[in-house]
């Protein structure tokens, strides 16, 4: 399983508004040892949105959280782009989130705010407890929610709580070495490709270290290859911390 968050929103990438749903969705995920594979912020475009969505489509193992567009101003182009993309076809009626939104508006839910019943062919509907304007999902592994916090962090909630709660155990080594990272890439290039392994610069008070982290749900593979790097720096008498 491959986690993609899609944040949509002009308002965010020329400062009108702040993000608040990369951390939220990278601390639920978290909960249960997920991690995302990939996020984007991006603007309300019709094309982007759909380049988007189809290199999320194409990886078979994805699960994708989209955040914005759902609603029925001009500017929201999600739910007709999800169709085209994800069912090939074009939007329908959800009776239900029809009646759901007569019930709420009456005769304001004409002439526009109707239309957000219109949804991609086989939409589930994801529960608002704000006001029961409905959020959407497809296949169970793409997720559709309005911008708004208030209302898509619950929706993500319950989803994460349903679908993907198995927990999942990761268990990760690090070290901050007192040296540069040219001086290790001969022992990074040992480091087996099931281990996840990151590599980051420091400079502090003009000093060059390197912080090696390893990660995998494997215990013993980590130690295996997080031994690789302690048994080189000492060796090579290059002084480093364990964290």
């Amino acid at each position: 399983m491959r986690i993609y968050a899609c944040i949509i929103g002009s308002e965010i990438l020329n400062g009108r508004r702040v993000d608040k749903h990369f951390e939220f969705l990278r601390e639920k995920l978290s909960e249960y040892g997920h991690e995302l594979f990939a996020s984007f912020v991006i603007k309300d475009d019709r094309e982007l949105i759909a380049n988007i969505y189809n290199l999320i489509k194409n990886d078979k193992e994805a699960v994708m959280f989209s955040f914005g567009g759902i609603g029925s101003t001009p500017d929201d182009l999600t739910r007709a782009i999800a169709a085209e993309v994800f069912t090939s076809s074009k939007l329908e009626k959800h009776k239900k989130f029809e009646q759901d939104i007569i019930d709420r508006f009456g005769d304001e839910a004409y002439p526009y705010r109707i239309n957000m019943a219109n949804l991609p062919k086989n939409s589930e509907l994801l529960f608002n407890p704000i006001n029961n304007m409905s959020g959407f999902s497809l296949e169970d592994r793409y997720f559709f929610t309005p911008g708004f916090v208030q209302m898509s962090h619950p929706m993500v909630s319950a989803v994460i709580e349903r679908l993907f709660s198995k927990h999942i155990q990761k268990y990760r080594l690090t070290l901050i070495a007192q040296t540069s990272e040219n001086t290790l890439i001969s022992v990074m290039e040992k480091v087996s490709p099931e281990v996840e392994f990151s590599s980051l610069p420091m400079i502090e008070n003009q000093k060059i270290s390197v912080e090696i982290s390893l990660s995998s749900t494997d215990k013993l593979l980590v130690e295996k290859n997080f031994k690789l790097f302690t048994d080189f720096l000492d060796s090579s008498n290059v002084s480093y911390e364990l964290l």
